[in-house]
């Protein structure tokens, strides 16, 4: 979404010792793309939030973007489509270095081909194959580039630069701890209680803080809760009164007794994982099944192992609403990074009455744990607290490449090179993902050309084509109209799951016909992306993805990796005609 905006935005004014005006204009204008870009929380996920605010020389803002999602159009180029001619001469204010798609360099070109003299950014990108490289390439464009705490300093500069690290936070600790950013959310009375010495527990909040727990799970990409919240509460862990999108539920029981009558095992509008130690209660495990709900065992269950394992399927930031017991576990993990505490205005004692964070081992004041970054809020009548449990590092020392891991420690061993992964779009390879942002063009029905946003946008809707019925037609039209792949894929597997007499009979014969005709076209129209297939020659492609068994490798390579077999087809195919050119070239000659 783009803002034109002709009005004066005028940036406070202040002067501390020697910090100049300039620096004050320069952090009020990267504050101010760290918050626009904060408005697509819960649903870039698993890219960052980036912001981008272009201001005049005379201090008006020309224009303004914000990413809405992985797939769409890059902040920079909303912002500069925003601000036309009043572009030129302007200065570029990013809350972060562009990460464009590796080979695709949009958000960049918009950029210079603005006319844009100076960037502003308020720090690198934290992902190592794409950390310096916007910055490098702006400089090469003769942009003069400014990063916030290398050639800007003071401490109103590092106050705004503060704002970006915690704006992108989620990937920032993902990128160093290798899970996802968890949040750990609890309500309790003022006199510290989650429930009544019988378990009673509904409401300890008021309505508006419990408001605010919807908008938190439509931030999340998923919501985790214990065995026992299932059977004493019976949530439904949806987003119903919030933004973003219906994250995943996820449920921790070590010894699966759980109920059969459940909230979360309906997956019509939210999918189920339940999590659990190898082996327990097949037979439940199987009746979970039944229902679409997806079982993943672990030899041990342990927090710090299941949220290795989330990371590992691309989650970026998860939702903690567990009991004390699973939540003084995760803490002692050290997989919580943040804590949003909800406290009510009431007292209700009771020696037995539960509270948020179950034993922790500590037996004086002075092991508690402390809270960064602090902030108070009034919610109605209740007072929300929230703070990190672990700093949000400080990403100036660049994050070692696993090359340089290997020739500091070789017993650290590296991926093959034989091997090439990807998942998504956010991996050095992710250009090859069915959800990466490049528009295709394909023939409908009557032999007219459609453009469709991604791959991924043309796949779905290819379920509900040609089957006589207004709601899979309606279908179509959802899924061609939304913006992101990551939406597109919700829509179709979603109608696909509830309303399976919507899809077309013949679909699974034909839907590895379907992808790779539309990954043909992609890779037939953007000739980088062609020169990238083509220069991965003699290597196996594998879709890094360990849930999907069919597209993807799976978990421990027991997936059919459909994706990466197309994708081999494709390279092999192209040079094959590579071959035949440079032959007839040399015939003729």
């Amino acid at each position: 979404m783009a803002f034109a905006l002709g009005a004066h935005f005028s940036p406070p004014i202040c002067k501390v010792g020697n910090i100049s005006h300039a620096h004050a204009d320069d952090a009020a204008y990267v504050r101010r793309a760290a918050d626009l870009s904060e408005k697509s929380a819960g649903f870039t996920s698993p890219h960052p939030n980036f912001g981008c605010v272009i201001a005049t020389s005379s201090g008006k803002v020309a224009g303004e973007g914000y990413l809405y999602a992985q797939g769409t159009k890059p902040a920079e180029v909303l912002a500069v489509e925003a601000g036309g001619e009043r572009c030129r001469g302007a200065t570029a204010y990013l809350n972060l270095e562009p990460g464009d798609c590796h080979g695709d360099h949009t958000a960049v070109s918009a950029l210079v081909q603005a006319g844009i003299t100076r960037a502003v950014v308020g720090i690198r990108h934290p992902l190592q194959h794409l950390r310096g490289k916007a910055v490098c390439a702006l400089r090469s464009q003769g942009l003069q580039v400014d990063v916030l705490g290398e050639d800007l300093q003071s401490k109103v500069i590092e106050e705004a630069r503060k704002s970006c690290l915690l704006v992108n936070a989620p990937l920032i600790l993902r990128a160093c701890s290798r899970v996802p950013f968890s949040v750990l959310k609890y309500a309790m009375t003022l006199d510290g209680k989650i429930a009544a010495s019988s378990g009673h527990a509904s409401w300890i909040s008021s309505k508006m803080s419990r408001s605010r727990v919807f908008e938190l799970r439509g931030r999340s990409d998923a919501v985790i809760v214990g065995g026992n919240t299932v059977r004493k509460d019976n949530p439904r862990l949806t987003a119903r009164d919030g933004g973003g999108h219906m994250p995943m539920r996820i449920v921790l029981s070590q010894t699966l007794n759980l109920p059969e009558e459940a909230n979360l095992w309906d997956v019509s509008d939210a999918s189920t994982i339940v999590v659990t130690q190898r082996g327990a209660r097949r037979n439940f495990q199987k009746f979970l099944a039944s229902k679409g709900v997806e079982v993943v065992e672990f030899d041990i269950l342990n927090p710090r192992d299941v949220m290795e394992y989330f990371h590992d399927r691309g989650y970026l930031s998860i939702l903690w609403e567990c009991g004390g017991t699973l939540a003084a576990s995760a803490i002692s993990s050290r997989v919580i990074h943040k804590v949003f505490a909800f406290v009510a205005p009431k007292i209700i004692g009771g020696k037995n009455a539960p509270t948020p964070v179950g034993e922790l081992g500590m037996v004086e004041m002075s092991q508690a744990l402390d809270l960064i970054d602090i902030c108070y809020e009034q919610v109605g009548p209740d007072m929300l607290i929230s703070g990190f449990l672990q700093p949000v590092p400080d990403l100036m020392p660049v994050i070692p490449s696993e090359d340089e891991t290997f020739a500091i420690d070789p017993t650290v061993t590296p991926y093959e090179s034989s091997v090439i992964s990807f998942y998504k779009t956010w991996d050095p390879y992710g250009a090859f993902s069915n959800f990466s942002p490049h528009p295709i063009q394909m023939p409908d029905g009557d032999g007219n050309y459609v453009t469709w946003s991604s791959v991924e946008h043309y796949y779905q809707a290819q379920k509900f084509i040609g089957v006589n019925d207004p709601a899979a037609q309606d279908c179509v039209e959802k899924i061609k109209a939304v913006r992101s792949p990551e939406e597109a894929a919700r829509i179709g597997r979603s109608m696909q799951r509830q309303y399976p007499d919507l899809v077309r009979s013949d679909w699974d014969s034909i839907k590895i016909d379907v992808m790779y005709r539309a990954l043909k076209c992609k890779f037939s129209i953007y000739p980088h992306l062609n020169s990238m297939l083509l220069s991965t020659a003699g290597s196996v492609l594998v879709e890094a993805s360990p849930h999907d068994l069919f597209w993807g490798g799976g978990r421990e390579g027991e997936g059919l990796n459909y994706l990466g077999r197309l994708l081999m087809q494709l390279r092999s195919e192209f040079l094959g005609e590579s071959s035949t050119s440079t032959e007839n070239t040399c015939s003729a000659l």
